[in-house]
């Protein structure tokens, strides 16, 4: 099964990449599949490539779920 997750863009780095925050990890992935990306964006992320943009209700809607289903954290 491949998941794909929504990722804030925290910085844009050039030669189409990006740092995002995946949960409470920044990561470096490729843009080279969404155009115009700015740092605030929401994108899905898989396997490090950015294969679109999302709107940031949508993404904020979906990281609540994907909380919810994983759990209470350890020590909640």
């Amino acid at each position: 099964m491949c998941l794909a997750v929504p990722a804030l863009v925290e910085e844009i780095l050039g030669d189409s990449r990006a740092r995002v925050r995946l949960g409470g990890v920044l990561q470096d992935i490729s843009t080279v599949l969404v155009e115009e990306l700015r740092k605030g964006d929401y994108v899905i992320v898989h396997v490090g490539f950015a294969l679109g943009r999302l709107d940031r209700e949508e993404a904020q809607k979906t990281l609540e779920l994907m909380q919810e289903a994983a759990g209470p954290e350890e020590g909640s």
